[in-house]
C-alpha cells in the first residue's frame, strides 16, 4: 500500500494588485510591472515550506479586451518572471468568467470560481494536495478575503506598499 503524500501549507495570492500593478486589465509584457517585494516575498514563503498559487478574477477575457490565450500568455510569463528571480509560483488559476460577458461561453450569472466564490482555492487544495488549515489567502479586495473564508481559511488584506515586509509582519518576524 502506498502512503498519501503529505499536505503542504498553500499561500493563495491574488494577481493584479498583491504581486503586479493594477493597471486595469494587465495583459501585455508591457503590463507585467510587478509590485515592490513580489518576488522576495514568494522567495522567503517558498522558503519557509509554502506551495505559492495564484488565484485570479480575469473578467477582461468575458469583456473582450483579450483573449482567453493572452492571458494564459500573461500568466506563464508571471510565472517565469518570478521564477528567473528564484521565486516558485506552483500554478495559476483564473477565472474568466462574468456576469456582464461580451462573449456568451464566457457568461456566467455566479460561478463557481470568480471570487468572493472559493472554487479556484478548492480546486488548488485538490490538486495540490494541499493543508488548508496551515494556509491563507493575500488579497487586495473584500471578494479575496470572502473567498478564502468561504474555503475555510484566513484571508489578509494587503493595502499596497512592500509586499515582503507585510508578509514578514504577518509570519511575525
Amino acid at each position: 500500500m502506498t502512503a498519501l503524500p503529505t499536505a503542504v501549507p498553500a499561500v493563495f495570492l491574488d494577481r493584479d494588485g498583491v504581486l503586479i500593478e493594477d493597471s486595469g486589465y494587465p495583459h501585455r509584457e508591457a503590463d507585467l510591472v510587478l509590485l515592490p517585494g513580489a518576488t522576495e516575498a514568494v522567495r522567503r514563503l517558498n522558503s519557509l515550506g509554502y506551495t505559492a498559487v495564484i488565484v485570479t478574477n480575469q473578467s477582461g477575457v468575458a469583456r473582450g479586451l483579450f483573449t482567453e490565450d493572452q492571458m494564459h500568455a500573461f500568466n506563464a510569463l508571471l510565472v517565469r518572471r518570478f521564477a528567473a528571480r528564484g521565486a516558485r509560483i506552483a500554478a495559476v488559476y483564473a477565472c474568466p468568467f462574468h456576469d456582464e460577458a461580451e462573449d456568451p461561453r464566457w457568461f456566467h450569472p455566479d460561478h463557481p470560481d470568480r471570487k468572493p466564490n472559493p472554487g479556484m482555492i478548492l480546486r488548488a487544495i485538490a490538486e495540490h494536495h494541499i493543508d488548508p488549515a496551515r494556509s491563507f489567502l493575500i488579497g487586495d479586495k473584500a471578494s479575496d478575503l470572502e473567498a478564502a473564508k468561504r474555503a475555510g481559511m484566513p484571508g489578509f488584506l494587503f493595502e499596497g506598499g512592500n509586499l515582503d515586509h507585510f508578509v514578514r509582519e504577518l509570519l511575525g518576524g
